[in-house]
């Protein structure tokens, strides 16, 4: 069944429209008629069976009718604090951190970047991109995409009750993912992980200053876009990702 965000969707019986992007993948792209069933969610984890009610040439509007359960979120809270990437490979890990369920994506300006200004300011696609992978895996959460920082800017500013550098392979101090599977679960994680260049030697003493505990993957060094993914996976394996609810 077709899914669509509708964020101001309200209780069963009422009427919702859909954003301008969704309605016109409705009219234009899968050419749903009046009295099709689709169903709606809100991004903030609500979901509904619906029915086409009413068309035009750029508006649609649902009927809500009953609730329905979507996929379930994890039990850990994420936070991922990505380095901003080349090209169009941060596309590629809003997309993927979506599906493996993270609720805030914090772009990061690093020592190291070597990103074009104009890049740095692709919030907006980044969010559709987001809303895109939440409709195609079947959350009802879409994480929220943050505005690009510095290292330090999103230090000063806590965000969860843990903190994870991802680190080098072979770094002295830092620890293997098998080590925290040995501690409890946490509630919340802030993951930061580093550009193609790597983290700069200023970037993680504040990091451990700020009582970061750094984290590798093994002795194999991973492309930018692919090592938040894989540290993601392993992470909610280690926690088993139960869900919330």
């Amino acid at each position: 069944m077709h899914r669509f965000y509708a964020p101001e969707i309200g209780p069963a019986g009422s009427a919702a429209p859909l954003p301008p992007d969704e309605a016109q993948h409705l009219i234009r792209v899968l050419r749903l008629s009046i009295g099709e069933t689709v169903r709606v969610f809100d991004g903030r984890g609500r979901e509904h069976v619906a029915t086409v009610e009413a068309l035009t040439k750029s508006d649609a509007i649902v009927r809500l009718g009953d609730a329905t359960v979507p996929a379930p979120e994890s039990r850990v809270a994420i936070t991922l604090a990505m380095a901003l990437l080349k090209a169009d490979k941060f596309d590629e890990v809003v997309r993927d951190a979506t599906m493996l369920g993270v609720q805030r994506i914090h772009p990061i300006a690093t020592t190291r970047t070597d990103v074009p200004a104009a890049r740095t300011s692709r919030v907006d696609r980044w969010r559709r991109i987001a809303i895109s992978s939440t409709k195609q895996c079947g959350r009802a959460v879409v994480p929220s995409i943050e505005e690009p920082s510095t290292v330090s800017e999103f230090l000063d500013r806590p965000v969860a009750e843990r903190l994870l550098m991802l680190a080098e392979p072979g770094l002295d101090g830092a620890i293997s993912t098998r080590a925290l599977a040995a501690e409890p679960a946490p509630e919340s994680v802030a993951l930061l992980v580093g550009p193609e260049g790597g983290w700069a030697d200023a970037e993680r003493r504040l990091a451990l200053e700020c009582n970061a505990t750094l984290v590798t993957l093994g002795p194999r060094t991973l492309r930018a876009e692919a090592a938040p993914l894989v540290a993601l996976s392993v992470l909610l394996h280690i926690w088993d990702d139960k869900a919330t609810a």
